[in-house]
């Protein structure tokens, strides 16, 4: 992956591209029903770079604040536990029952450490009874021992790969899966032991925009990177999104199998970022930085919008500021908001009539 890109999908404020108005499916929008909705609703405010979520037991949500390096429990009340700290690029989480998993982002060049005191790229398991917090995976040594894409990760002794960078993490019923912008892969993970494995590796893009003379990642490589950004799981299938190395139109959408078979594909779209499939089948996705790309005299906090493609193809957007991760949460539909406006992050429930 390329330096500018791994910056962005581990802190997400390094040049990331945003598409053109058009929603990105190249689809008309489907036309509002035109009754009032009803409004948006914070759960949380006042957060530090809110990126991934995840439902929680007794209706709780969990959210992996980057910045401050804390995953946090909200519960249905307002209140918060903090349940891991010094975890800087935390960027997922995952829950069921008494556990908590989350996954820490790894390092941007000339950018913040990241880790604290676990490190980068490491999977950590949080028991909510307890409190206790273990680490159960190194995604960056998996990546150094297995490299899932193929690419070259040195030339004479200097990387020309980033190596791992999760940004996103879903619970399947029984391994974690996680998307890792910088492996290009998708890996598997066994919430108990441990074990990783690669579970989906998307393919490069080889568009026109993609085949141009400097779109090349790395030696070898012809075509843009993938870089997963997001992923969902429901009714025994997964569901990718792909940054598309943050070029126009290069970014896609996966339907899976189980096994990790391409079992449908959305193509043409504009730098995805977060990944959530609704109980109707309807595929949502966020593009953080819709609008932009942010610079000096961008008003940064309108940037950004959520897309829904239905599963008849129409498209519906809300325009949404900075949205990373998206979430159902009994049937609620929740997003990550402001997630670059450090200290002014929100979760928020979204009704799904204000998409038009």
């Amino acid at each position: 992956m390329r330096a500018a890109t791994r910056a962005c999908v581990v802190a997400l404020t390094v040049g990331l591209v945003a598409g053109s108005p058009a929603p990105s499916s190249g689809a008309a929008p489907r036309a509002s029903d035109g009754g009032r909705a009803a409004p948006v609703q914070v759960v949380a405010k006042g957060l530090n770079s809110p990126f991934g979520l995840s439902a929680a037991r007794n209706g709780s949500i969990v959210v992996a604040q980057s910045g401050a390096g804390q995953v946090t429990l909200i519960r249905r009340d307002g209140s918060r536990r903090t349940l891991v700290s010094d975890a800087a690029g935390v960027a997922a989480v995952a829950s069921r029952g008494k556990w908590v998993w989350s996954v820490i982002g790894g390092p941007a060049p000339d950018g913040p450490p990241v880790g604290g005191a676990y490190g980068p790229s490491k999977v950590l398991r949080t028991n909510l009874d307890t409190g206790q917090t273990t680490v159960i995976a190194d995604l960056l040594q998996y990546e150094l021992d297995n490299n899932p894409d193929g690419q070259v990760q040195e030339v004479d002794g200097q990387p020309v790969d980033a190596l791992s960078n999760p940004f996103a993490m879903t619970l399947t019923p029984r391994n974690l899966l996680v998307a890792d912008g910088g492996a290009n892969a998708v890996l598997r993970v066994n919430p108990t032991s441990g074990r990783v494995s690669t579970f989906f590796v998307p393919p490069t893009v080889k568009t026109k925009p993609c085949l141009a003379d400097g779109a090349q990642a790395n030696p070898g490589t012809v075509g843009c990177d993938p870089v997963p950004t997001g992923v969902d799981w429901r009714n025994g299938r997964a569901w990718v999104s792909t940054l598309g190395a943050e070029v126009p139109g290069a970014g896609r959408i996966y339907k899976l199998t189980g096994r990790g078979e391409i079992a449908r594909s959305w193509r043409g779209l504009d730098s995805p970022t977060g990944l959530a499939v609704g109980p109707g089948g309807a595929v949502y996705y966020s593009q953080v930085f819709f609008g932009g790309p942010p610079g000096p005299g961008v008003d940064i906090n309108k940037l950004g919008r959520i897309v829904r493609v239905l599963p008849d193809g129409d498209v519906e957007t809300f325009k949404a500021s900075q949205p990373t991760g998206l979430l159902f949460e009994r049937g609620k539909f929740h997003a990550s908001t402001r997630s670059l406006n450090p200290g002014k992050g929100r979760v928020v429930r979204i009704p799904i009539s204000k998409f038009r």
